[in-house]
């Protein structure tokens, strides 16, 4: 898949400088989009064989649980085109004050 705002892990994970769990949140996200671009999905079930964890949110949006479920990413999906964009970072606590339907990049 191709992956869509890198730069929004980067930044996200910079904001997070001199918290404890920094260099673990950056793991965490460095693991996922690596198997993420090596994954060829062509539905939300090969998602989830990947990714069990994962809740899919309508027919496009997906939410990871990154890093023991500290924090959620929200992605779009465009399977046709196998393009994977970036909508969404932030703490379980902020994810919870969020419409994931509608959030988007930069929110």
């Amino acid at each position: 898949m191709r992956i869509i705002a890198r730069g929004t892990l980067r930044d996200f994970v910079e904001s997070r400088a001199g918290r404890a769990d920094q260099q673990a949140l950056k793991a965490a996200l460095d693991a996922w989009f690596a198997e993420v671009s090596k994954a060829a999905w062509r539905s939300t079930a090969d998602v989830k064989r990947l990714f069990a964890t994962a809740s899919i949110v309508g027919s496009e949006r997906i939410v990871f649980n990154i890093k023991g479920n500290d924090y959620r990413l929200v992605v779009a999906v465009r399977y046709d085109l196998g393009l994977v964009w970036i909508k969404w970072i932030g703490t379980h606590a902020d994810y919870d004050r969020i419409d994931v339907r509608e959030v988007d990049h930069g929110e």
